[in-house]
């Protein structure tokens, strides 16, 4: 690992690394993927790395590359101690609003767990139903924590599969393209055909 990657990785993991020092040995980080999209559901993932845990790369998802999110998955999947993914879908969104179908899908991915975090970190969300374990909420932690980084990469991942696989049933959208982001592309595809069955109405009412 090279000097500079080898100190951005240190320094992503002061948070838990001085959590560590406190006692707490399961830290899990929370992050979602897909709360600002007008298609598709928003997918939470939690994930409890290993103390020693370096995965060269791991950053917030937004700044990796799809190819690299790919690598880092797997990777992150393999070496965690234990990760759960919380879906809800587009129907449950317009239903109960996107902040509370988040927070619904949080619980959902804490509840796939198969250790008990002693501390959860997650990125901004505040009331949350955390199960009873206590959590602390930082604002960009995907940015900050490396454990919320890595929650973040599983959770982007496993939408943008997600999206793929809509894309072969509703090719006209190019959901492979922009996995459901309200691009100039995917608004015009609305335009000329409508919204299907995975559109959040409450997102799109104001294009068709």
């Amino acid at each position: 690992m090279k000097e500079n990657e080898l100190e951005r990785l240190t320094k992503l993991k002061q948070i838990e690394n001085d959590l560590h020092k406190k006692g707490f040995k399961y830290i899990c980080g929370i992050d979602e993927a897909g709360r600002g999209p007008l298609a598709g559901p928003v997918v939470v993932a939690s994930v409890v790395m290993p103390e020693n845990s370096m995965i060269e790369g791991i950053n917030d998802s937004k700044k990796i590359s799809e190819k690299k999110r790919e690598e880092l998955y797997d990777k992150i999947i393999n070496e965690a101690i234990s990760y759960g993914v919380g879906i809800v879908g587009q129907d449950e969104i317009d239903d109960i609003n996107i902040l509370n179908a988040t927070k619904k899908g949080l619980t959902s991915s804490l509840q796939e767990l198969t250790v008990k975090p002693d501390l959860i970190l997650v990125d901004a969300l505040e009331h949350i139903n955390t199960l009873g374990i206590p959590y602390e909420s930082i604002i960009k932690g995907d940015a900050k924590a490396y454990s919320i980084s890595a929650a973040s990469i599983i959770a982007k991942v496993t939408r943008d599969r997600i999206m793929r696989e809509w894309a072969k049933v509703y090719p006209e959208y190019g959901f492979d393209g922009h996995k459901g982001y309200g691009t100039a592309k995917h608004i015009q595809a609305i335009k000329e055909h409508g919204i299907c069955s995975i559109h959040r109405k409450t997102f799109t009412k104001k294009f068709v």
